[in-house]
């Protein structure tokens, strides 16, 4: 399967989770820096599955705003069942599939499809940051797989995209996705199986066999 690169893509494991139980309590005292300090903390790794989920990074970045927002004002709730990181990967989700469904109904107002849109959002992926030891040629050929590889993510139903996001890319743990999704185990599996395979067969029709 071709390798999957977003500008910035951060694994969950690049920021420690016990530390933002620190700024949490904090931040539940009425210390807003603290606050902010989780957003520069985590506002990569939350882009990265808003972006993954709704395929416009533009999008992405107004609904990580609105998530973050809501979990400031939630935060008071906060009881530390779960880790931060896992209950605020819960609230972008859930803004992002709200985001979603919204610009359904908006597209089918318009009169637009689905692929028009999928394919400008996908132009965004020439901003890109590459790697300087590659050939320009090399770079374009690497953001159009990119794009190829995002465009089928899409495609995905929904509960088969938010569970590969959440694996896949972000590596999460089975335990904690059932956390997020508030679902069992075996329900997880069975959800990540048929993601897989889903994707599988939208790059095989995309790049030949893999």
């Amino acid at each position: 399967m071709p390798e999957i690169h977003v500008p910035g893509e951060v694994q969950n494991r690049a920021v420690g989770d016990d530390d933002d139980a620190g700024y949490v309590a904090r931040c539940q005292r009425g210390d807003t820096e603290a606050f902010a300090v989780l957003v520069r903390r985590r506002q990569k790794q939350m882009i990265n599955i808003a972006y993954r989920m709704i395929g416009d990074y533009d999008e992405a970045c107004d609904v990580v705003q609105d998530s973050f927002l809501a979990a400031f004002r939630a935060i008071g709730k906060f009881r530390g069942d779960a880790r931060f990181s896992t209950w605020l990967c819960g609230i972008v989700l859930n803004h992002a599939k709200t985001h979603l469904a919204q610009r359904a109904i908006r597209l089918r107002r318009e009169g637009a499809s689905f692929d028009d849109h999928v394919k400008s959002e996908n132009r965004g992926l020439l901003n890109g940051i590459c790697s300087p030891e590659e050939s320009v040629v090399e770079q374009i050929e690497q953001r159009e797989r990119d794009a190829k590889v995002q465009e089928c993510i899409v495609r995905l139903e929904d509960e088969q995209r938010e569970v590969l996001v959440l694996r896949d890319i972000q590596e999460l743990s089975y335990e904690d996705i059932g956390i997020v999704l508030k679902l069992p185990d075996g329900t997880v599996k069975s959800r990540l199986f048929r993601a897989r395979n889903a994707l599988k067969e939208c790059l095989v029709r995309v790049f030949g066999e893999l």
